[in-house]
């Protein structure tokens, strides 16, 4: 027999929060795309596209790391495990996007290759996050 602490689908995110969510993907995407493109063709637009692309990624991903610490904050003790791991992911993601900054803030040529890599990187913690925060968190457990 099966028994279920307490009943209920996997728990969405607050759609505030999940409008948040959507926006580091795509931009950090976008910055990881222009840098493909500034190292196949050395014009510096592009690698000024991939600055303020990170620029906005940092900017809303600020808050969605907030509204995660936040709610991180508010939830019980008890099963929160789920809470912290997308919390770290956001905060990885965030930290690792601000390096990536801080590298693009250099002269065009200087930031090959590890603005390709940072940008890689950021780019799959931003997918990570994304896939854990709307893929819901359950309420409780089935035993």
């Amino acid at each position: 027999m099966v028994v279920a602490s307490s009943p209920g689908p996997p728990r969405p995110l607050h759609p505030l929060h999940a409008i948040l969510l959507a926006f580091p993907l795509p931009l950090f995407l976008g910055a990881l795309v222009s840098d493909f493109a500034y190292r196949s063709s050395f014009h510096v637009q592009w690698a000024n596209f991939s600055s303020w692309l990170i620029a906005g990624g940092l900017l809303v991903g600020t808050f969605a790391v907030l509204w995660a610490l936040i709610n991180l904050f508010r939830r019980g003790t008890a099963r929160k495990g789920r809470l912290v791991v997308y919390f770290v992911v956001l905060l990885a993601m965030w930290g690792l996007g601000f390096v990536n900054a801080l590298v693009h803030a250099k002269d065009a040529w200087a930031t090959m290759p590890e603005g390709l890599y940072l940008s890689a990187i950021t780019t799959l913690l931003a997918l990570a996050a994304a896939w854990i925060g709307y893929s819901g968190f359950r309420t409780g457990e089935v035993k």
